[in-house]
């Protein structure tokens, strides 16, 4: 076990000192670990996951566990995957303290017995030292004090909502593949192999527990995909028929550009800037035995890669600060700055306005991102309005919602969705 805290600890700094992306730390790791057994591989998920999710409590209470800073960083990490696994794991408190001495001897010998003071101080004072570290907001919600403000400011008494449902495990739902069958069919199939679940959308069905991909009934002959319930929303609103003419201008990894195609018969076009992500897009129709015409291009110049022929539905599915989903990817709470937001906001206009000559007369394009930021969002498409004389905003039939903003509970991640229409340009007097 104190190989995965060290190996843990090792990926959490490179996170967070080097700023690097955590799935790709966590899968270099996991392959220079071939021999470990899925169980092993399983946790060292879990306690790179778990720390960073609760980073900002984890720190306050090392802050208050440590009297001087700690000159080895690698031990303080060490430290902060152990108090994560005190607080959240069900691993005994004996063997985690163990393995973190033995971490330490490992690593730097001379504060072993350090190591083992603080984990046992805090061991003794477990709720004194959980009650003064929620004195700070950062110690009591696990974010940046400036992603704290922000959603204070923009939503008020719901920010700890959307706080507190970004550190819950994020749910496993499916997308039921409605050329093959129906969202109740699957669900039979589901209780037939003891995998109780439950219909929350259209074609989503969310599962009680995370199975592997492999286990679930006909995933590899195309019946079902892994697709949180809330990005479902993009294929429906769209509104795509058969025999149109599709963009999906920002298409990696495919989930949205497939579920398109299992809505109607479309000719569809999928963009992506990232060549290698694109595969991805191409590895998931395959799966689905759906096809698209695959381009590697920028959405924000059209001109390098578009043939002149309008899109009756355009998918604008924009690169965001990812605000929405940070509960499957808790090191973007930790990586990005509140400067970041300007930037995807400038982003994300020139984009929409690169593809809305695309558009075909009376067509409609999807602007979408997973940002719970109004200026990525309603700021956007209100600048871009303030411009485009012949863009009709039309109303979004969302689950609870009709302004377009999916606000993350235990059901969907965060999402915006803004539908514009294309209309008769209006003439100059």
């Amino acid at each position: 076990m104190h190989n995965i805290q060290l190996a843990a600890g090792q990926i959490v700094q490179q996170v967070l000192v080097d700023g690097r992306n955590l799935n790709q730390v966590l899968e270099e790791s996991l392959r220079k670990k071939m021999v470990w057994t899925p169980a092993q591989r399983a946790t060292l998920q879990d306690l790179s996951y778990g720390t960073l999710r609760f980073y900002g409590q984890l720190r306050a209470l090392l802050a208050l566990l440590l009297h001087k800073p700690m000159l080895d960083q690698r031990i303080y990490y060490v430290l902060l995957v152990a108090l994560y696994q005190l607080q959240y794991s069900k691993a005994a408190q004996h063997a985690v303290v163990d393995h973190a001495v033995r971490s330490a001897q490992m690593l730097n010998a001379k504060v072993s017995g350090l190591v083992n003071a603080v984990l046992r101080n805090f061991l003794r004072n477990h709720a004194a030292l959980l009650e003064q570290a929620e004195q700070s907001e950062e110690g009591r919600f696990s974010y940046p004090q400036w992603w704290i403000d922000e959603l204070r400011a923009q939503y008020g008494e719901r920010y700890t909502a959307i706080l507190d449902a970004g550190n819950l495990h994020p749910p496993m739902t499916l997308r039921v593949n409605r050329r093959n069958g129906t969202a109740h069919e699957y669900l039979a199939k589901l209780a037939e192999q003891d995998m109780p679940a439950r219909l929350v959308g259209l074609d989503a069905l969310q599962l009680d527990k995370p199975v592997a991909v492999g286990k679930l009934p006909g995933f590899f002959d195309g019946l079902v995909s892994v697709q949180d319930a809330g990005a479902q929303q993009a294929a429906y609103l769209l509104d795509v028929h058969d025999g149109m003419r599709v963009l999906d201008a920002c298409a990696a990894p495919g989930g949205k550009t497939a579920h398109i195609l299992e809505c109607a018969k479309v000719e569809m076009v999928a963009v992506d800037k990232d060549e290698q992500r694109l595969r991805r897009v191409e590895e998931n129709l395959q799966r689905l035995e759906l096809s698209a015409r695959l381009m590697v291009g920028d959405a924000a110049q059209p001109e390098e890669w578009w043939d002149g022929k309008p899109f009756e539905r355009i998918l604008a599915d924009v690169p965001c600060s990812a605000s929405g989903v940070v509960r499957r990817h808790p090191d973007i709470k930790w990586l990005r700055r509140s400067t970041d937001i300007a930037g995807f906001a400038a982003q994300q206009l020139a984009i929409l306005q690169a593809l809305w000559h695309l558009l075909a007369q009376d067509g409609k394009l999807l602007y979408a991102t997973c940002s719970v930021f109004r200026q990525e969002n309603e700021q956007v498409v209100a600048a871009f309005m303030a411009q485009q004389p012949d863009a009709q905003r039309l109303p979004v039939n969302l689950p609870g919602n009709s302004e377009g903003q999916l606000l993350p509970n235990e059901q969907h991640d965060g999402f915006f969705y803004a539908l514009l229409h294309k209309t008769q340009r209006v003439a100059q007097s």
